[in-house]
């Protein structure tokens, strides 16, 4: 600091309760805000107290609180606070809780109305302030003499309000703060109903109302900005008149310049703009009612779709989808008729042309079907049209287990004693019911066991051939259109 500058010689310093006075610093003290000085007290003695502020706050705190500078009431500062100071003053206020409660013990058996909420000793041990609050004027002067007679201490009364009270106790607030007369607040101004209907707050006591039994400080805190928004709400004092009834006021929201109306007897609420509301207003004045109390429905234009923005659709994937899948191919239902014990005979296919290959031997060369009782052909329905021949799932028989895909017994053709009675083995031919169906489309031509890929023909027996035939029985799981095949390809044994 310069060496002419000349510091407000006078400081604030607080006490318990938040109780704050101001003191002049006389001796020019290098005093800090929070440092512990030791000050006159009002009759005799000394107390201790802390500096809450200090310097050119000082001047404008004093201005607020209307207190002269050259008042005669203000004390000065006698010292900075030494460590002894300090523990006298701590051993002081450990006293004060139990005279709080023997005080309050005298008050109920003198029977008075009245409420001690505080105790607080001087520094010195001199003097003990007790704080009350009361509804009525209360006569305390023999409660004055015997606590006077029993503590040994010059007794003082003070009377303070509810909310100086709930202030000087503390607590934390409904916001979940301290409480702001505890912490900071110092002036108290009233506070009424009217400040909570202005801005629509339900008129609860129990919400309304603090620790101290009074409505809430806060309530003012927020007064003057809900006063400027209602400047531009309209205000109903009669209800609202159109075709269809009248319409009564039920809640306003300031902020939003919105406000709820509800009909004769009808619980729905209608929200409606202040604009409207003011519109409506002005129309009542005049003799004239409106149809609706909402205003009329405008048809809002259509944003155009994203795929109209997009550069092309966005469904030709979808359709680029759809393209690709093919449809399912139906199973074909199987016939209840009951197929006849020997498929009609096809046309043995050539095996894969290539040198040195002979083809299986023509179907004039087998001989004729036995024919079925009835007189009808084998293989031919009562009608008799020929009937179609199935193809792919539906050609193979539904126990696979136990037959072959030609719809052969796994147990025939593995032997010679194991051969169904229905069987010939003379001249190396099969009956009708031994006879195969004809491979399926796309399949590879069965191959003659007969015949060698060199060129050279391999004449079997009637003994080779069946025993080959066994062999492809036991094969006919694993490899389609060689079951029997041994039977079928060979050569007759004479030529």
């Amino acid at each position: 600091m310069p060496s002419d500058f000349k510091e407000f010689d006078l400081v604030e310093v607080r006490f318990k309760g938040g109780r704050k006075d101001f003191f002049r610093n006389q001796s020019r003290l290098p005093l800090i805000t929070g440092d512990a000085v030791v000050v006159e007290a009002a009759g005799n003695g000394w107390h201790l107290g802390h500096v809450s502020l200090k310097g050119e706050l000082v001047r404008l705190q004093m201005k607020k609180k209307k207190v002269p500078l050259d008042s005669k009431e203000i004390r000065p500062i006698l010292r900075v606070a030494t460590d002894q100071d300090a523990e006298r003053w701590q051993s002081v206020r450990d006293l004060e809780t139990g005279t709080m409660f023997r005080a309050r013990a005298v008050v109920d058996e003198l029977r008075l109305k009245m409420k001690l909420s505080d105790v607080e000793y001087q520094a010195d041990r001199t003097r003990a302030t007790f704080f009350y609050s009361a509804d009525d004027r209360v006569d305390f002067r023999d409660l004055i003499k015997r606590l006077a007679d029993e503590f040994r201490v010059r007794v003082e009364m003070r009377q303070i309000s509810l909310r100086h009270e709930a202030g000087r106790l503390g607590g934390i607030g409904s916001c979940g703060r301290e409480l702001c007369c505890s912490t900071w607040l110092s002036d108290f101004k009233s506070v009424s109903t009217t400040a909570a209907r202005y801005q629509n707050l339900s008129l609860n006591p129990a919400k309304l109302s603090g620790q101290c039994g009074r409505l809430k400080c806060c309530l003012n805190y927020e007064l003057d900005t809900y006063l400027d928004a209602l400047k531009d709400i309209p205000q109903v004092q009669r209800p609202l008149l159109t075709e269809k009834g009248e319409y009564v006021l039920q809640k306003t929201d300031i902020f939003k310049r919105k406000m709820w109306f509800a009909g004769r007897g009808d619980n729905n609420w209608v929200v409606v703009p202040a604009e409207r509301v003011r519109e409506v207003l002005e129309l009542n004045k005049r003799g004239e009612k409106p149809e609706t109390l909402l205003l009329p429905m405008r048809e809002e234009e259509r944003e155009p779709e994203v795929t109209a923005i997009v550069e092309g659709s966005l469904e030709r994937l979808d359709d680029k989808i759809k393209a690709s899948k093919r449809p399912k191919r139906g199973k074909k239902k199987r016939t209840d008729e009951p197929q006849s014990a020997s498929p009609a005979p096809a046309a043995a296919r050539p095996a894969r042309g290539g040198a040195g290959r002979s083809s299986a031997p023509a179907p004039d060369d087998r001989p004729a079907p036995a024919p079925a009782e009835g007189g009808e052909a084998a293989g031919r329905p009562e009608g008799g049209e020929e009937r179609a021949r199935p193809r792919g799932a539906a050609a193979r028989p539904l126990n696979r287990r136990g037959r072959g895909r030609n719809g052969e017994s796994r147990n025939e053709g593995r032997g010679e004693g194991r051969r169904a009675p229905g069987r010939t083995s003379e001249g190396g031919g099969a009956s009708a019911s031994d006879t195969p169906p004809p491979p399926r489309e796309g399949a590879r031509s069965p191959r003659n066991p007969g015949e060698t890929p060199a060129g050279g023909s391999r004449m079997g027996t009637e003994g080779g051939s069946e025993s080959r035939r066994g062999r492809a029985g036991r094969r006919g799981s694993s490899r389609p259109g060689r079951e029997g095949s041994g039977a079928e390809g060979a050569a007759p044994a004479g030529s």
